[in-house]
């Protein structure tokens, strides 16, 4: 469970009662075909006896579709790792603020003048990611995954227990049926299809399905594989119904874009600061695991393109006592820096949580998630062209397609009217 989970209470008010919780339990459905066609594609020819393993996303599509594919899927896979970097840059700012925001309300009263900007946080953020960016093999730290699991858990069962007592406190559940009314029928479509790449954004599962698959002991890695997906699918959508639904229950037509930063909770204070803080800790470590296969991937084109420079492949260890863990060579500070740089840039210019994850998960929602999976099952199980089998998962892509695009749209729309106005 990721950030994305913060959303859902405002993408079931866009939404309505009528069409929110089925739109998140249709996206669980579409990742678990994608997870269960997916986990065929780790062995080859056979899905469960082949000798041959792709070990990741990028390999698997290499292996099925060919080179051609494979450049392809390369753009937009890391152009979604880049993307969620974006997004965690904005999401952990945005808890920053809110930390300071929830102290003043309790402080000072909850109708206090308490501001506080979004782009010191962001700044904040990026100098940390550019020390954390340096650290060596940061990517072998399994304890990572351990942190970042307990800090999801905890911030999304904190937001859910304050829905479910807010609901009992208002003695009612808000919302309705077709969700926050538009300024027009026109805004109104925006809004639903905002919200549609807000829920496909908390379903980014599929990417890193073969790298787990391939930590799991022969001979049976697929139906394993198979049994753990539909496992996690099923919490974290129990999940993102209770936080989603609680939280629109709670505050109706003025649900918040992120449900623990826009201040619908004011007390507990130290429940919703620890809350924020949770949310900190998983998205530092957070951008780092995103991070990690775009660094490896640049610094081994430039190590294979320049082999003998020293500015790429020279390495030095700093003089300083506490900072001697640190291993640099130029290439590696430099790239590493400025992709932070950049990230941080993009966040600042554009600090619009929903929007930002909306464009995202529409974007890479059906060619990852859908289509790539999909195609490689055509060429894994040999599925002739127009045959029935052919045919429903054709349709199945083509749906995913049009809700991707819709979705899409409507997100891009909400960017730049938020940019503009």
């Amino acid at each position: 469970m990721g950030a994305g989970v913060l959303s859902l209470a405002w993408s079931l008010a866009q939404l309505g009662w009528l069409f929110g919780p089925p739109a998140i339990i249709v996206f669980a459905l579409v990742t678990w075909i994608s997870t269960s066609i997916l986990s065929d594609c780790y062995r080859s020819p056979h899905s469960e006896h082949g000798p041959d393993r792709n070990a990741s996303f990028m390999q698997a599509v290499s292996y099925y579709l060919g080179e051609r594919s494979l450049r392809v899927c390369a753009v937009i896979l890391n152009e979604s790792l880049y993307g969620n970097t974006i997004a965690y840059t904005i999401a952990t700012a945005t808890s920053m603020r809110a930390i300071l925001k929830s102290n003043c309300y309790h402080e000072e009263g909850h109708d206090a003048n308490c501001k506080y900007p979004d782009s010191i946080y962001m700044l904040v953020f990026g100098l940390v990611q550019i020390v954390m960016s340096q650290i060596p093999n940061f990517h072998d730290m399994a304890w990572l995954s351990v942190v970042a699991a307990i800090m999801s858990f905890a911030y999304s069962t904190i937001g859910l227990g304050l829905g479910l007592t807010k609901v009992i406190v208002n003695g009612e559940i808000m919302g309705s049926i077709g969700g926050v009314p538009g300024a027009s029928a026109v805004d109104k479509v925006w809004l639903v299809f905002q919200g549609l790449g807000d829920i496909a954004f908390a379903y980014p599962y599929s990417i890193i399905l073969l790298e787990i698959q391939d930590t799991l002991k022969s001979p049976s890695e697929t139906r394993t594989m198979k049994k753990a997906s539909r496992s996690a699918i099923v919490i974290t959508t129990v999940f993102y119904l209770l936080c989603g639904s609680f939280g629109y229950a709670a505050f109706g037509n003025n649900t918040p874009g992120n449900l623990l930063t826009g201040f619908g909770f004011y007390e507990p204070f130290w429940l919703v600061d620890l809350a924020n803080a949770c949310v900190i800790i998983h998205l530092v470590g957070g951008y780092q695991v995103f991070s990690q296969p775009i660094f490896a991937l640049a610094e081994t084109w430039f190590s294979d393109r320049y082999p003998d420079s020293d500015f790429v492949n020279g390495s030095r260890q700093l003089k300083v006592p506490l900072l001697r863990t640190f291993q640099w060579n130029p290439f590696r500070l430099c790239f590493r820096t400025l992709y932070v740089v950049s990230t941080t840039g993009i966040a600042m210019a554009f600090p619009y949580f929903n929007q930002v994850l909306g464009v995202l998960g529409a974007l890479n929602f059906w060619p990852l998630v859908v289509y790539f999976p999909v195609e490689m099952y055509f060429v894994q199980r040999k599925i002739a062209p127009w045959s029935r089998k052919w045919l429903a998962f054709k349709t199945f892509s083509f749906a995913c397609f049009l809700v991707s695009a819709v979705a899409f749209i409507g997100s891009l729309e909400g960017l730049i009217t938020a940019k503009l106005s």
